[in-house]
């Protein structure tokens, strides 16, 4: 029976899965990628993705022994590896000429700082939440814009040594050096942005200072009725509970991530996955970088392994921004780590981090930011009708039950007769919308 059960779920899984492909309007899709492809920037883009991603892949395979059977002798994939590190290195050094430009026009326009002309305003357009102007927004946005030239300035240097010295020359801690920094200094840029006041919303632009508490209110996970209800949806072992949700959630993780954080006034969907996934790859990049000029086959080895464990810990990303959520909507926290709902959110990003994602967009879609507060979504309160076509009145929300008892009580004492009848009172919901 069991046995029949399980075939019977992934069955209907399935199911459903190819009901959901089928849902996709592909044309209306291939229009807006065609549309999207015709600006030239763009295309450009798109290309450049495309090489960085087929090269980083080819490198990733040599350094992983993946290709040791096409590749059976060590030059030839000493060959692949310097070509495809090569390309990369062009690449990325090509897209920090592209952007240096710009972020020394950011860095001139900071240091003149002309706020009753358009400095602040250009300004704002890029590095705030929604444009708006932010408490002590020019030393943020100084923070932000000198990390992102120390990125620049870093993946220069590692080019320098790219094309500066042979491989079995270049200095494996130089190497490494840039390497860090060219990956670190995005990756804090992107979390200050997020964590600054520049990510942050304002009710009130003119003193933002005093509007924290309103942000506070305007985020808030909370019922119609009572805020003490509010409990995640479903547990987190219930990937399956919506099949959209968890086939998303494995296949599309760092995407649905970012989409989630962005859509509860947690920072810029873009900005999260970039980070994320920075967190999750680049230190195996680093270290088996390092590893390469290292003639140890043991500490290569070690290194190649020490990267690949602190990939997996960048899954932690993701459980501080669980915590972030949890304590800003009053979620319920799991204790089964010591009672210490942070290390349990974090736990459970480490060792089931596809569950976590599930259950917490999960939860977001089942509320709705509203004026002041996140309620609980309209089609969940359903009216119940019989099958006599009589409202059962037990379904009603209790507001509404007593307009109904009030009014109906006033026309039973009414005389009846043939005067004309009064119109009704409007309904229920559009006297609270007054």
């Amino acid at each position: 029976m069991t046995e029949e059960r399980d075939e019977d779920a992934s069955h209907s899984s399935s199911n459903n899965f190819r009901e959901r492909i089928r849902d996709i309007k592909w044309a209306s899709l291939v229009k807006m990628s065609k549309q999207w492809l015709r600006n030239p920037l763009n295309m450009a883009l798109f290309l450049w993705i495309l090489v960085v991603a087929v090269s980083g892949a080819i490198l990733f395979m040599v350094m992983t022994g993946m290709l040791n059977a096409v590749l059976p002798k060590k030059s030839q994939r000493d060959v692949w590896f310097e070509v495809n590190n090569q390309i990369l290195n062009a690449l990325f050094t090509l897209m920090c000429l592209y952007q240096h430009p710009k972020r020394f026009y950011h860095l001139v326009l900071l240091c003149r700082w002309k706020q009753e002309e358009d400095d602040a305003k250009a300004l704002e357009k890029v590095y705030c939440e929604k444009g708006a102007r932010k408490p002590n927004e020019r030393f943020h946005m100084m923070v932000v814009v000198l990390l992102l030239h120390l990125n620049c300035f870093a993946q220069y240097a590692l080019c320098g040594l790219n094309l500066g010295f042979r491989r079995s020359e270049r200095p494996p801690v130089g190497v490494g050096i840039c390497v860090s920094f060219a990956i670190a200094a995005p990756a804090a840029a992107g979390l200050y942005t997020i964590l600054s006041p520049l990510g942050k919303e304002y009710g009130d632009e003119e003193n933002p200072v005093d509007s924290k508490v309103s942000l506070e209110r305007r985020y808030s996970f909370a019922s119609r009725d009572d805020e003490s209800d509010l409990e995640w949806r479903g547990g987190v072992l219930d990937i399956w509970e919506d099949i959209k949700v968890s086939y998303l959630s494995l296949l599309c993780t760092f995407c649905v991530f970012g989409w989630n954080m962005e859509r509860i006034g947690f920072g810029n969907m873009y900005v999260h996955i970039a980070t994320f996934v920075l967190f999750c790859l680049a230190p195996f990049f680093i270290f088996n970088l390092a590893a390469i000029n290292i003639d140890n086959e043991v500490v290569r080895e070690g290194l190649g392994y020490m990267g690949i464990v602190l990939c997996v810990f960048g899954l932690l990303y993701g459980g501080f921004w669980r915590i972030q959520m949890r304590k800003r909507f009053k979620l319920p926290g799991y204790s089964f780590c010591c009672g210490r709902p942070a290390v349990a959110d974090c736990t459970i990003w480490l060792f089931c981090c596809w569950c976590s994602l599930a259950q917490e967009v999960r939860t977001a879609n089942a509320y709705e930011i509203v004026e002041d507060k996140l309620c609980k979504r309209r089609e969940e309160e359903v009216i119940k009708v019989g099958e006599d076509g009589v409202v059962d009145p037990s379904c009603l929300p209790e507001k509404m039950n007593t307009t109904m008892a009030s009014s109906s009580s006033i026309s039973l004492s009414r005389p009846s007769g043939d005067e004309a009848l009064s119109p009704p009172s409007p309904p229920f919901i559009h006297r609270e919308a007054t």
